[in-house]
C-alpha cells in the first residue's frame, strides 16, 4: 500500500506485512538497508506497534526493531527518489527478502 503526499516536498508512505518466518533478524535488516542506501531519500522505518521511526539505512537499528513474524512494517521516505524508495522497500519486504537482484 502506497499513498502520497506532496505539499511543499514529497512525502511517501507505504505499509506491508512482515512475513519473514524468523522476522526482522540478521540477513532482512541487512538486505533492507543495502536496498536503502541505494536511494538518495530519508528513509524511515517501524513497526506499526512502535511510535518512533527509525533511519533505514541503519542496520543496527533495524535489527533492534524486533519486528516479528506477522507485524506491519510502515516505511516513510522523502526526497526526490522516495516514491521508487518506498515501492523498493515494500516489495522486497512483501517478497520475503529474495537473493536475486540484490
Amino acid at each position: 500500500m502506497l499513498e502520497t503526499s506532496k505539499p511543499n516536498g514529497q512525502v511517501v508512505t507505504g505499509s506491508v506485512r512482515l512475513i519473514h518466518a524468523a522476522g526482522m533478524h540478521a540477513r532482512p535488516a541487512v538486505k533492507l538497508t543495502k536496498l536503502a542506501k541505494k536511494f538518495d531519500a530519508q528513509i524511515l522505518i517501524r513497526a506499526s506497534d512502535a511510535a518512533e521511526w527509525i533511519n533505514a539505512k541503519s542496520v543496527a537499528k533495524i535489527m533492534a526493531l524486533r519486528a516479528a513474524h506477522g507485524s506491519m512494517i510502515e516505511i516513510k521516505a522523502s526526497g526526490e527518489d522516495a516514491a521508487a524508495a518506498v515501492a523498493a522497500l515494500v516489495d522486497l519486504v512483501a517478497t520475503d527478502f529474495p537473493d536475486t537482484g540484490q
